[in-house]
């Protein structure tokens, strides 16, 4: 698997000193680049741990299943929001499903 940033989607979380995806990603691969988007410094370093494409406000980080799982060409995304995590995965012929689990960590910390 690895991830990419939509660049048309990024924005660099903006004002933030750290974009959020930057913050969270255990193996330091993402950055913010000269254009204050975020970009992914070697893919194929990725753990596939997803922490970036759950933290990402604008969905802008898609994560590319194995064929064996989604089939060729299928993406991942990912909002998070009030206690829930809502996976969209997009197959190559432009079919969409929607999975929707409970934030354990949002629960816990309430």
């Amino acid at each position: 698997m690895a991830v990419r940033v939509n660049r048309s989607l990024c924005n660099g979380c903006g004002d933030m000193a750290e974009p959020m995806c930057v913050a969270v990603c255990p193996g330091d691969l993402l950055y913010r680049d000269e254009s204050n988007r975020c970009a992914v410094r070697d893919w194929r370093d990725c753990w596939d741990c997803a922490a970036c494409v759950k933290e990402c406000p604008r969905q802008a980080i898609e994560m590319f299943l194995p064929v064996q799982i989604g089939g060729r060409g299928s993406t991942l995304t990912a909002r998070s929001g009030r206690g829930r995590i809502t996976w969209k995965l997009t197959r190559p012929d432009g079919k969409e499903e929607i999975f929707e689990i409970i934030n354990q960590t949002f629960n816990e910390v309430k």
